[in-house]
């Protein structure tokens, strides 16, 4: 680490540059090739999954996605006369836009916008699903509105003809439907409202009328990190250096993302998911080096050596927490999902990146600064009274102190803090969530509860049976399920059957709850258990249940069926890691309880805002639903990674004053009381890059950004501060037991400078000849 840090000290210049122009090119290769990413939910294997591939080789797609124009009237009736020219003329507008390839609604036939756009008729629709179904993820309540609005144009008018709703067409899949158009679409159906009539536009393409440009989260984030950055070092040039560093490896990692999707499987979220860790974590690993030059720098050191001591100390302590969040990332891997392997890999380069720009961009441009990384104030004094040794003192100190004196009582109360936030985890519940859980203001979230108040709210979402056949005997039997399934409990409607090509056929259920309710996953299991073996029975009739409810039902089912293996990887490769580096056997097992505390209470913050919805609508993070079924393994992976940093930081600096003196009380006193100070603004910065990404409008990364800021601060604030070094005050010097076999079979990697360790060998080996030889430094 010395090296690399004297090279790019010395070759300054170079080192600035060759990271500008890695950012300028890859920029300029993201720019050039576009984005490709995919959301594909598809688990191989499953039942829906099954209904999917049959779907797809049964109805090919041949149009694109949809969006659904929702109007409501509180007086008369929507085939009233000035409602019907209105909505008439309305839908001559939609249908005269561009990428749109046909427009059916409730007052005529299907009128294609060009001669060769699909038709309205009931097949087409079906081929519609098809493609919704392709894209699961993406086309939510679109799917169902298209299925029920091909039936017959009375369909489409709500019993209490108050309500009713045309399907759009767009000749293009929605990745490849430029934000211009959605953007038109919901403009033009806006300015339709009014004067007793409530105009609304719902499904897949309008959501990408949100777009994505804003970059308001970001710039709330990076302005709160730059206070922080300056109230800790009191001067600007040292508290911009660690933005400025975050910023050009965080772009990096921004545009490679980009041309990642074209070669592997990245959803659309990973970019944003990226930057939400690379913000985080880069201006902390930036922090923690700065902070160790400018102390070089107070005890008289010169720039060059101040900057190469930091890399060669604290550089190594960011390689080693960059290396354990990469590798808990990389345990996503295991589960052998292309959906999460692309999430994975995106969110690894990006903390890969970061961590190479704090130990080669970052020592380059603190030669740049010389001693300004120093305020004037502390410039003066070093100059007055010459270099002075930095004891801790203030609250860092006395907290220390209090913590040393009570430790049984100060942990019992962050262990019951821990445990009673982690109770809501006990009724987490992973589902699909929709339209229907977005702000009450957006257009979507008004299309999609209309829709539910007028037709039901299984409308938004119904479920596609997809049958295989072989005979006569087996379409009878279809025939005879319909009727059946009108009798189910649960069942709202049924359509009627349509056949594919070879022998399949398609029915949509639309149920009587909502996607994401329980209910429409209790009426899935019936249908697969029950309702569906019976109609099979005797006959070579083979039916799938699929749709968006399905989907996701098998999607959580998979992740929850492989989590404890996942945890488990990530625990065993992370416990690995810091038995190796502290060589110890309690600082390992301590750290996997201290991580899986922080997640579960993690957990039971976001499933208490998100799912019990205290304070989302407040929020402006929409209605309470379930929670994602991807969320968990990837928050884990995220959260076990930042965990294990802030215990790095913590325990490496109790390692090295353990190593100097083998007392135990000194070592957990001095180490925190040095680096609480660093790890709590640590922790603020990156609370609060993580709680601004809350205005990003995303409910994905809404989830993301209050439960990465959830356990950083109870992580950095209750367990790193409190609970851990009141557990290493109990424990004494066991916390340093390593059996000697053990140690002389495993090997050795250090976090320190290498230097430390042989006077501190030297104090202890007295203690080893006596027969204390298990307290192993």
């Amino acid at each position: 680490m010395a090296a690399i840090a004297r090279w790019c000290v010395r070759h300054r210049i170079v080192t600035v540059l060759l990271w500008l122009a890695a950012l300028s090119g890859v920029t300029v290769a993201s720019a050039v090739a576009g984005s490709a990413y995919s959301n594909d939910y598809e688990v191989p294997g499953t039942e829906s999954g099954r209904a999917t591939a049959v779907l797809q080789e049964a109805f090919p797609g041949r149009g694109g996605d949809s969006a659904t124009v929702v109007w409501h009237t509180e007086n008369g009736d929507v085939r009233g006369g000035d409602v019907e020219r209105r909505v008439t003329a309305l839908l001559d507008d939609v249908r005269s836009l561009p990428g749109v390839a046909a427009v059916t609604g409730p007052y005529g036939p299907a009128q294609p916008a060009a001669a060769d756009a699909p038709s309205g008729d009931p097949a087409q629709a079906q081929q519609g699903t098809a493609r919704a179904e392709q894209g699961t993820a993406r086309a939510q309540n679109a799917q169902g509105q298209a299925q029920a609005g091909s039936e017959a144009a009375s369909n489409q008018i709500s019993a209490d003809g108050r309500t009713a709703y045309a399907t759009v067409a767009f000749d293009g899949l929605a990745e490849d439907i430029p934000e211009a158009q959605a953007r038109a679409l919901v403009d033009t159906v806006g300015a339709a409202s009014g004067d007793g009539l409530d105009v609304e536009v719902g499904g897949t393409v309008a959501t990408l009328a949100k777009g994505g440009g804003s970059h308001t989260a970001e710039m709330v984030g990076i302005a709160v990190a730059a206070v922080v950055l300056f109230l800790a070092f009191g001067s600007l040039a040292a508290s911009v250096l660690p933005i400025a560093t975050a910023l050009v490896s965080v772009g990096t990692a921004y545009a490679g993302i980009s041309l990642l999707g074209h070669v592997m499987t990245v959803a659309d979220f990973a970019p944003m998911l990226g930057l939400l860790i690379g913000l985080g974590v880069g201006i902390d690993y930036a922090l923690f080096i700065v902070t160790r030059h400018r102390k070089g720098l107070k005890r008289g050191l010169g720039v060059a050596e101040a900057a190469q001591n930091a890399v060669a100390t604290t550089g190594r302590a960011v390689v080693f927490a960059g290396a354990t969040v990469c590798i808990a990332l990389l345990g996503m891997l295991i589960l052998r999902l292309n959906f999460l392997n692309g999430v994975a890999v995106a969110a690894s380069l990006t903390v890969v990146l970061t961590v190479a720009a704090s130990v080669t961009l970052l020592p380059a441009l603190l030669s740049l600064i010389g001693m300004r990384a120093l305020s004037r104030r502390e410039r003066r004094r070093l100059a007055e009274h010459g270099p002075e040794p930095e004891v801790p003192t203030g609250f860092a100190a006395r907290w220390s102190a209090f913590v040393e004196r009570h430790p049984k009582k100060l942990g019992a109360v962050a262990a019951v803090v821990m445990l009673v936030l982690a109770l809501p985890t006990l009724s987490l519940r992973l589902g699909t969530s929709d339209q229907g859980n977005d702000p009450a203001s957006t257009t979507t979230r008004q299309a999609y509860d209309l829709l539910a108040d007028g037709f039901g709210p299984g409308v938004n979402g119904p479920l596609t049976l997809v049958a295989e056949m072989e005979g006569a005997n087996d379409r009878l039997a279809l025939n005879q399920l319909s009727d059946q399934l009108r009798a189910t409990p649960g069942v709202e409607s049924v359509g009627p059957v349509a056949y594919g090509g070879g022998d399949t056929a398609l029915l949509t259920v639309v149920p009587d709850s909502a996607p994401q309710s329980q209910q429409t996953s209790d009426l899935v299991d019936r249908l697969r258990s029950d309702v569906l073996p019976a109609a099979e029975s005797g006959t070579s009739l083979d039916v799938h249940v699929g749709g968006i409810t399905a989907a996701y039902d098998d999607f959580a089912q998979v992740i929850i069926g492989k989590l404890p293996l996942f945890v488990g990887v990530v625990i065993a490769l992370g416990s690995v890691l810091l038995l190796l580096a502290f060589r110890s056997v309690g600082i390992p097992l301590k750290a996997a309880a201290m991580n899986v505390a922080a997640v579960a209470s993690a957990f039971g913050v976001v499933v208490a805002i998100f799912q019990w919805g205290w304070g989302s609508e407040l929020l402006g993070l929409g209605r309470a639903g379930p929670i994602e079924p991807f969320l968990p393994v990837i928050a884990v992976s995220v959260l076990f990674g930042l965990s294990m940093d802030y215990q790095v930081f913590l325990v490496s600096r109790m390692y090295e004053e353990w190593l100097e003196t083998g007392d135990n009380r000194r070592a957990v006193r001095v180490g925190l009381a040095e680096t609480s100070r660093v790890i709590n603004s640590a922790a603020v910065i990156m609370i609060a890059v993580f709680l601004a990404f809350v205005l990003s409008g995303d409910r994905v990364i809404a989830m993301f950004g209050i439960g990465l800021a959830a356990a950083v601060a109870l992580d950095a604030f209750v367990l790193r501060t409190l609970l851990v070094p009141a557990l290493m005050h109990m424990l004494g010097g066991a916390n340093w037991w390593l059996p000697r076999s053990l140690d002389r079979w495993l090997p050795r990697i250090s976090i320190e400078a290498p230097e430390t360790r042989e006077p501190a060998r030297a104090r202890i080996a007295p203690q080893r000849a006596s027969g204390e030889g298990e307290l192993v430094p």
